[in-house]
């Protein structure tokens, strides 16, 4: 045998075989090579288990977002993480055997790694169980995220304030409604220039009116059925510019009335003139 041979790979020696340095040193990289696989599995592992208590600390902060427990998030980084431990401990084991094989001039490989195998296998299923995991959560939460929006609208609906559109400019909204309420004898009380009021203590706003009015044969039978409709009464419209210079014209629905106060059903017709009001002032 060579310097050569002695120096290379394992080369037989009668009933044994010779290991030089490159062999030594090559056992020593993989050792290395499955550590930095074990660190990475309880890394990966830690990330996990915290991803499911982050989702849950975020949903306790969002009122509308449906709680989703994180036990499976837990049980999978916790599995990873024990994965990488028995990595790190059967990777040392195996070196250390490996080693002793070479020493002995016995070691010799006629298979694929048992380790690896099982490492990849093991991996395999997790990653499948949590593909499962991943796409069921996300068609939950597209339902739940339905379930959400409905209630959101549902949410603005029940607040009781209808919006109608304005072609006109707010002060030709309210002008147009005042003419339409003297022409009716219906009680103007006062016309609240918001905007105005802003400007004269140097702020800016958008054009912002609001038309306070009632007729007291209508509003009376409402406060002696239910005294605290006197809350929402006289009958006000809002006129508002935004900021891209839509301009509409908001109020208090009547049966959003008829159903804050509980007054009967019969006299919501004493209130749904504001509809019209509304609706005929942005034409």
């Amino acid at each position: 045998m060579n310097s050569m041979q002695r120096s290379g790979t394992a080369t037989e020696q009668g009933a044994g075989l010779h290991f030089g340095a490159t062999d030594y040193l090559a056992a020593e990289r993989t050792f290395l090579a499955w550590i930095r696989t074990g660190i990475a599995l309880m890394g990966f592992g830690f990330v996990v288990a915290r991803f499911g208590l982050f989702l849950q600390e975020f949903q306790f902060a969002q009122a509308d977002i449906p709680r989703h427990s994180s036990w499976l998030s837990l049980f999978f980084g916790t599995a990873l993480i024990a994965i990488g431990v028995i990595v790190n401990v059967f990777s040392t084991w195996a070196h250390v055997r490996l080693v002793r094989a070479m020493n002995r001039g016995a070691a010799s490989y006629k298979s694929a790694s048992k380790l690896a195998i099982a490492v990849a296998l093991v991996l395999a299923a997790i990653g499948v169980a949590l593909a499962f995991y991943v796409t069921l959560v996300r068609g939950t939460e597209g339902l739940n995220s339905g379930i959400i929006q409905e209630r959101t609208m549902s949410a603005n609906v029940n607040n009781g304030i209808v919006s109608r559109p304005s072609i006109h400019s707010v002060d030709e909204s309210v002008a147009k409604l005042k003419a339409m309420l003297e022409s009716k004898g219906v009680k103007i009380f006062a016309i609240v220039d918001h905007s105005g009021e802003a400007a004269n203590a140097g702020l800016k706003m958008p054009p912002t009116k609001l038309v306070i009015f009632g007729n007291p044969k209508a509003g009376t039978p409402l406060m002696l059925a239910a005294p605290s409709t006197a809350i929402d009464l006289p009958l006000k419209i809002l006129v508002a510019e935004d900021a891209g210079g839509k301009v509409t014209l908001s109020y208090n629905s009547a049966e959003y009335l008829q159903r804050r106060h509980g007054f009967p059903a019969d006299l919501i017709a004493n209130v749904a003139v504001v509809d019209v009001l509304a609706t005929n002032a942005g034409k």
